[in-house]
């Protein structure tokens, strides 16, 4: 849900609400702003299955699922899917069902007012890059009281698993007069057989450096029920209905820290 913050606050903290109705704002040479479209129609959604080469899809695409080719997570029920009574009805599980991404952002830079893919710079000019480094995002900073200028999220996808769990895509962004911060979180229950955590997190402090410095984390977590079970922690799904909660009990398997230096405009 939108935050509505004080128009003194905002001014005195060098902010500004973008025009015409939009979602956010602008503040220190940065333009801030969230978007939500209608979900897709059926000509939509054949046009994507025909780019994407499949017939599966979540209500709302996101393409950067395709990328893996992970194999498909067994669930109790799998037998039944794969096997019915009917050649019809038959349920063939050869594509990953829990839509995993490894999706952690895009960049476009702007040439001559048009925006471009940054990876795709067809002239070879430059382009943004992601450095790995040893910097963290400063966590204490973001603990600090301090006003919410802009706050939003917006889920992306999200899918049932046909009733046997969660697989959901959702970026939160917020802007205080220190920094912003986004999360982008992907976050899959597959009732009694595993977990999966993926969340990319960016930071970025105004003021701080001479060239303006974008920090990203990506940390995947992954457990199996019963791994977390041989470890004391509870099996009822309830236990495990919040990310944000949970997270701290479920094991790293990869963690990277990169920053973006962004040049200044001459």
């Amino acid at each position: 849900m939108e935050t509505v913050v004080d128009k003194e606050i905002l001014k005195s903290s060098g902010a500004e609400l973008l025009p015409d109705g939009r979602r956010g704002l602008r503040i220190h040479d940065w333009e801030i702003e969230t978007l939500r479209g209608t979900i897709l129609t059926s000509l939509a959604v054949e046009e994507w299955e025909e780019k994407l080469k499949t017939s599966h899809l979540p209500e709302m695409v996101f393409a950067g699922w395709k990328q893996e080719g992970l194999p498909p997570v067994e669930v109790p029920a799998a037998a039944q899917w794969k096997f019915r009574s009917k050649p019809s009805q038959q349920v063939i599980l050869d594509y990953d069902y829990t839509f995993t991404t490894p999706y952690c952002g895009s960049e476009v830079v702007e040439k001559d007012n048009e925006a471009v893919e940054a990876k795709a710079n067809p002239k070879g000019e430059a382009t943004l890059q992601w450095d790995n480094c040893e910097d963290q995002i400063d966590l204490a900073a973001l603990s600090l009281k301090e006003p919410i200028l802009f706050y939003d999220e917006v889920v992306l996808y999200e899918d049932e698993l046909a009733d046997n769990g969660v697989s959901l895509l959702t970026v939160k962004v917020r802007v205080m007069p220190s920094s912003w911060f986004l999360l982008l979180r992907f976050w899959l229950r597959v009732d009694g057989v595993l977990m999966r955590l993926r969340e990319t997190r960016m930071h970025y402090t105004f003021g701080k450096d001479e060239t303006p410095t974008v920090l990203r984390e990506n940390c995947w977590r992954e457990a199996t029920f019963q791994s977390l079970s041989a470890k004391g922690y509870p099996v009822d799904l309830a236990v495990w209905s919040d990310p944000s909660s949970i997270s701290q009990r479920l094991p790293v398997i990869k963690h990277t820290t990169q920053k973006l230096k962004i040049p200044r405009k001459v």
